[in-house]
This record gives structure tokens, C-alpha cells and sequence, in this order.
């Protein structure tokens, strides 16, 4: 041994020492963040609390003052301009009745089963739409975004229809109303009716002319409206105002917002059932045509319709439910609110044809009295004889009914020359086979019976307010589709964020009030939200039910509900549902395909409606709402899949889930690669700990998929992070 040996040695000693206090001494801070965990975990379970079972304590994030305003919350929601002016409609033209079959068949298969799953996933993991599709799968994560993307459009032009129905709303405190007479119009020598007016109707002439002063194409701009850009601002100022607090500011509006359109549902019904006709609209809305029913057409429309009607996709039905506690009973809410979304309907559908039968009535009086008049000019002239006139027909005091009998005489009498005489059937049923729904509804056939009422502005006021209510109702869980998710993932204020996004939405919005902003209306309907929500809701469908897994999913249902839900959901999600959403998908793509795509224009010097296809900017309009709609889908997969954001890298900060409570952690800049420590879901065992099952991956080592879906036995907790990460997108 050298001389020196035992110097050397004692050195060596004296730098391992050395070595150990250096690192006892720079112990590294995720160590501290893993020591804390563990304890905070142990604590926990010697404590037997659980986060996720709604511990105010714990969890930070907003709540429902009441049960009551959620449940009027979703119902102002799902319920909106659409019961009223869509569903008549397609009842209507689809079968009557007979419609209803289909509709509830459909409701129960899709319409319940996916409310209710929407209503779950947002109860059980509290986040908005682009948190639960994250939390998910983070390969998904472009679902929340493309929902977000079909609110925005969706609020564009919805807040337009509110502004419009303002303006209605402003103009009623008037008697007679303005649109109860064609206007006036006076030259030097004489004066003579607006011909525009005088070729279609009051009510026609004053939306078309006095409320849109429509252009005559797209392509024709014609500048702002300066009426309906007022009337817009007001939109937005008060969707902004009830939303700048949140739930919290929004939730208390809700009593309002959703209870006064049933107040005014029920007087409507109460005053359209006073009135002559109004059994004549609601017997013939409601007389089945049972070979309707059996054309796949009525099945497509009221799959339709069930899906809207409930704002599947939307991502508020989301928002709304992940401020509920987590013991909530989520599947007593969505039968619930399904089946008043559904009798709102049946309601609406009664008020408009009890009023419409009303108003096919006097125009059916009218149509008697100047065909009865012409038959009496044809008897004067010679043209018809005496002859062949029934005794007891008084032409003065004519019914509807004795005119028809003297008509159909006529018919058979003068056969040959019957064209010639210019006579009309005046059947009240031609009239109510003339189905209108949107803003033919409202704004016009709904407008004109309204001025035969007696105290018509009071109904004129009614009306419109119901209309801005149910509207904002709507539009409340739109823009809860669009704040919540972003709050959630990025962190920006709740009152920054709501007044900048009506801000920008009221910009943009300005090209929904140009002259022919009408039409933009139409193409944003036709094409901003129906392929893309299908596409959304079938993805949602496919990332619970195989990616998290039924099983699992029906295991986190047992533990929120405190009870196992119906094996009937367990079908109809694995199995019924994503087939009918598929072939509801594939009909739509036929029948887009088959429709050529264009709108329909107002031609001032004909008073008509004239059908006008897109012009080339306009299809690519059309093409480009689509496909903005559902990019983020590909995007977000594409980044996932391919890594090109590193969620170490320290470009977003990091939003962690601790059983249903929200942490947001420092970034970790010194690259430190630790991954998910996987365990077992909180439903299977009691809150793990760190002492037991954690894997740590190792710088280098591949990528798993952090989806709690079961394949890797997920758990919660990270080794550095003591949660897992929601998205950095």
C-alpha cells in the first residue's frame, strides 16, 4: 500500500460525506411535493374523506345555490326558440299526431340516454367541456374544443334572433300596431297603398321591409341596419351582464328567464282556445296520418329535432352539471328535464295552431265574402243562373259551409268553363296545410293573427318578451358552453373573459345586420352546428363507452347515484345509440347532398320569396363553418399522438384533479420527465397510497396513454405532481 493511501482514503471518505450533505441539503422540491402528497394522502384516508363526494371544505369551485336553479337552468337551456317555432312545424308536416310516436321513441332511445351521459361525465369529473374530454382521453381533447367552436358560431346568430325579437318587443307599445296596416304612400296627385305591401301582407311588408329593409342576394350587402345594430348591442350588453358572475349572476335570472315563457304559454292557450277556429287548428294538428309515419324522412327530422332540442354536443349541458355536488341524482334531472323539454313542445304546439286556426278562420271569412260577391256580379251578368243557387242561400249572412255546397254546384254545372269564372275553394284545412315555422312563425303568421286580438299590443308585448326570454335562456347555456371549458383549462378571470367574448361576438355579429344579414342567418343555421355536433356527440359516445369503458363508467354512475342505473342505458350507450347516430349522420350527409345548397332571397318587386343558390364565396363560406367546427378534433389528436407538445415543457401551466378538486401546479422548468403513477380508480379502492403501486416512467420511456380507461389500471396521482394533468391545449 502507498504511503499515502490512508490520506487518500480519508479524502474519499470526507467527499462522500460531503456528497451526502450536498444532497440532503439540496433536496429536491418535487421530493418535498411527493412527501406531502403521500402524507396528504394517509391523512385523508385516516380521515375517510373523500373530495369527490362533495366536500365544501375541499373544493373550491362554484355551486348551485339551489337545486331548483339548476333544474332551471338546463330547462332554460334545452328549452328555447326551437319548441316554439320548430316543432309545431315538423308536427304539422310530418303526420300530426302520428309525429309524436317517432319523437318519444326517438327521445327514449337517444335523447335520455345521451342527456343523461352528458349530465354524468360533467358531474363526475366538474369540468367544462374541454377538461372532461381531456380528463378523458388526451388524445381527445379536441371534442371540448370543437363544442366550444359550435357554441361561438351557434351565439353569433342566436343573439341576432333575440335582437330582432327586441326590436318586435319595442315597437308593440303602440295601438294599432305598426304592422296591423299596408302603410300609405303619397305623390303630388294622389294617394295609393304600398305596392310591395300591397302584394304580400301587413305583416310581410313590415319584416321584410320596416325590420330587415332586406336586400335582394347575399352577394348585395346594402351597410348596417342601424335599427337592428342597436337592438343587437342590447342583446349582448344583457347576455354579458348576466353572465359576468357566473352561475352566480346567471342562476338567479333563471327564475325569471325560465318561468315566464310558461306564464305566457298558458295565457296564449287560455285566450287562442276563446277564439273562432281555434278547434279547427288544434283538430287538425292533431288528426294522425299514419302513412306518414312510416316515410324515413319523419324519422330523421324527429331524430333531429330530440337531438337539438336537448343541446347535445353544445357542451352547457356539461358546464351546468359540473357545478352540481357529486352525489347528485344526475339521472332523476335528465328524465326530468327531457320531459318537460318534450310537453313544452306539445304546449307550444297547441298555443300556435289554437292561434293559427284563428287566423285560418278570418282569412277563410274573407275568401267566402269575395267569392260571394263575384258569384253575385256572374248572376247579375247572366253568367250563371238562378237556377242553380239553393233556396235557402242568403249571400249577405253567407257561411263557410254554404258557400262550398253553392261552390261545388257550380263546379259540377259549369264544368267547361269554370276556370274562366275565377271562383275559390275556401276550405280553412288549405290554409293550415300551409306550414311556416322560424321566423315565418313568429315574425309574420304569428304576428298578423296576433292583431285580430282583442288589446292586441298587450299580446304583441307578451309574445316578444316570451321570445327574448326563451332566447336568453338558450343563449345562457351557449356562452356557459364557451366561458367554462376555457376558465377551466387556462385560468383567466370569469369577467375578462365574458365581456371580451360578447365584445367580439357583437363584431362579428355585425354581419348578421348588414340588409342581407337574413341571409347569413340561414347559412350559419343550415351549416354551423348539425354535421359538426353529430360528429362531436358520436365522439363523446365512443370516449366513454370504449375509451374510460362502460363498465367502468356504470361503476362511477353506482358511486355518484348511490344506486346501479338501469341496464337499459348500458345497451343503449354500448350499442342502440351509436347506431343511430351514425345513420341520423349518414342521412344528414344524403340529404346536404341532395339539397342544393343556396337560401331564399326577397324580391321587392314581385313581394315573393325567390330561391337563390350560394354564389362560389358563399360555398366556401359554408364548406369553411364546417370544417372549422370539427378541426380541433384532428389538431388536438395529431399534437397528441405525434408529441408535439410536451406537457413538461412548460409552455401552459398544468391543471391537476385531486378526486374531484382542482390544484394548479407550478410548472416544473428544470425538465423533470416523471409520469403518472398508475393505480386504482377511487371507485374500486379507498384513496391509494404512495407507499403501494406507483410506477415512475423514466426519462426516455415511451409515452403511455394517460386515459382513465382501465387498460393501464389508471389511478390519479402523479409522482412529482400529485394529480393528474388536465390538457395543455
Amino acid at each position: 500500500m502507498p504511503k499515502n493511501s490512508k490520506v487518500v482514503k480519508r479524502e474519499l471518505d470526507d467527499e462522500v460525506i460531503e456528497s451526502v450533505k450536498d444532497l440532503l441539503s439540496n433536496e429536491d422540491s418535487s421530493d418535498d411535493a411527493f412527501k406531502k402528497s403521500e402524507l396528504m394522502v394517509d391523512d385523508q384516508e385516516e380521515k375517510d374523506v373523500d373530495v369527490e363526494e362533495g366536500s365544501d371544505m375541499e373544493d373550491e369551485r362554484p355551486a348551485w345555490n339551489s337545486k331548483l336553479q339548476y333544474i332551471l337552468a338546463q330547462v332554460g337551456f334545452s328549452v328555447g326558440l326551437g319548441n316554439v317555432w320548430r316543432f309545431p312545424y315538423l308536427c304539422q308536416k310530418n303526420g300530426g299526431g302520428a309525429y309524436l310516436v317517432p319523437y318519444l321513441i326517438l327521445l327514449l332511445i337517444i335523447g335520455i340516454p345521451l342527456f343523461f351521459l352528458e349530465l354524468a361525465v360533467g358531474q363526475r369529473i366538474r369540468r367544462g367541456s374541454i377538461g372532461v374530454w381531456n380528463y378523458i382521453s388526451p388524445k381527445l381533447g379536441g371534442i371540448g374544443f370543437a363544442s366550444c367552436v359550435v357554441c361561438f358560431f351557434v351565439a353569433l346568430y342566436y343573439n341576432v334572433i333575440i335582437g330582432w325579437s327586441l326590436f318586435y318587443f319595442s315597437q308593440s307599445f303602440q295601438h294599432p300596431l305598426p304592422w296591423d296596416q299596408c302603410p300609405l304612400v303619397k305623390n303630388a296627385s294622389h294617394t295609393f297603398v304600398e305596392p310591395e305591401c300591397e302584394k304580400s301582407s301587413a305583416t310581410t311588408y313590415y319584416w321584410y321591409r320596416e325590420a330587415l329593409n332586406i336586400s335582394s342576394s347575399l352577394s348585395e350587402s346594402g351597410g348596417l341596419n342601424w335599427k337592428m345594430t342597436v337592438c343587437l348591442l342590447a342583446a349582448w350588453v344583457m347576455v354579458c351582464l348576466a353572465m359576468i358572475k357566473g352561475i352566480q349572476s346567471s342562476g338567479k335570472i333563471m327564475y325569471f328567464s325560465s318561468l315566464f315563457p310558461y306564464v305566457v304559454l298558458l295565457c296564449f292557450l287560455i285566450r287562442g282556445l276563446l277564439l273562432n277556429g281555434s278547434v279547427d287548428g288544434i283538430r287538425h294538428m292533431f288528426t294522425p296520418k299514419l302513412e306518414i309515419m312510416l316515410e324515413p324522412k319523419v324519422w330523421r327530422e324527429a331524430a333531429t329535432q330530440v337531438f337539438f332540442a336537448l343541446g347535445l354536443g353544445f357542451g352547457g349541458v356539461i358546464a351546468f352539471s359540473s357545478y352540481n355536488k357529486r352525489d347528485n341524482n344526475c339521472h332523476f334531472d335528465a328524465v326530468l328535464v327531457s320531459f318537460i323539454n318534450f310537453f313544452t313542445s306539445v304546449l307550444a304546439t297547441l298555443v300556435v295552431f289554437a292561434v293559427l286556426g284563428f287566423k285560418a278562420n278570418i282569412i277563410n271569412e274573407k275568401c267566402v265574402t269575395q267569392n260571394s260577391e263575384k258569384i253575385l256580379k256572374l248572376l247579375k251578368m247572366g253568367n250563371l243562373s238562378q237556377d242553380m243557387i239553393p233556396h235557402h242561400i242568403n249571400f249577405s249572412s253567407i257561411t263557410a259551409e254554404d258557400y262550398n255546397l253553392v261552390y261545388d254546384i257550380i263546379q259540377k254545372v259549369k264544368e267547361e268553363q269554370f276556370d274562366s269564372l275565377g271562383l275559390k275553394s275556401c276550405q280553412i284545412e288549405d290554409e293550415l296545410d300551409k306550414a311556416v315555422q322560424g321566423t315565418g312563425l313568429a315574425f309574420i303568421a304569428f304576428t298578423e293573427a296576433m292583431t285580430h286580438f282583442p288589446a292586441s299590443p298587450f299580446w304583441s308585448v307578451m309574445f316578444f318578451l316570451m321570445l327574448v326570454n326563451l332566447g336568453l335562456g338558450s343563449m345562457f347555456g351557449t356562452i356557459e358552453g364557451i366561458i367554462t371549458p376555457i376558465v377551466d383549462t387556462f385560468k383567466i378571470r370569469k369577467e375578462i373573459l365574458t365581456v371580451i367574448c360578447c365584445l367580439v361576438a357583437f363584431f362579428i355579429g355585425l354581419i348578421f345586420v348588414q340588409r342581407s344579414g337574413n341571409y347569413f342567418v340561414t347559412m350559419f343555421d343550415d351549416y354551423s352546428a348539425t354535421l359538426p355536433l353529430l360528429i362531436v356527440v358520436i365522439l363523446e359516445n365512443i370516449a366513454v363507452i370504449r375509451i374510460y369503458g362502460i363498465d367502468k363508467f356504470m361503476e362511477d354512475l353506482k358511486d355518484m347515484l348511490g344506486f346501479s342505473p338501469s341496464q337499459y342505458y348500458y345497451y343503449m350507450w354500448k350499442y342502440v345509440s351509436p347506431f343511430v347516430l351514425l345513420c341520423l349522420l349518414v342521412a344528414s350527409i344524403v340529404q346536404m347532398g341532395l339539397s342544393p345548397p343556396g337560401y331564399n332571397a326577397w324580391i321587392e318587386d314581385t313581394a315573393m320569396e325567390e330561391f337563390h343558390s350560394y354564389p362560389t364565396w358563399g360555398m366556401i363560406v359554408c364548406i369553411s363553418l364546417m370544417v372549422l367546427a370539427i378541426l380541433p378534433v384532428p389538431i388536438v389528436f395529431m399534437v397528441r399522438r405525434c408529441n408535439l407538445i410536451d406537457d413538461s415543457s412548460g409552455s401552459l401551466a398544468s391543471v391537476s384533479y385531486k378526486r374531484g378538486r382542482i390544484i394548479k401546479e407550478p410548472v416544473n422548468l428544470e425538465g423533470d420527465n416523471t409520469s403518472l403513477i398508475h393505480g386504482k380508480s377511487p371507485s374500486e379502492v379507498p384513496s391509494p397510497n404512495f407507499g403501494k403501486n406507483i410506477y415512475r416512467k423514466q426519462t426516455g420511456s415511451p409515452t403511455l396513454d394517460t386515459a382513465p380507461n382501465g387498460r393501464y389500471g389508471i389511478g390519479y396521482l402523479m409522482a412529482d405532481m400529485p394529480d393528474m394533468p388536465e390538457s395543455d391545449l
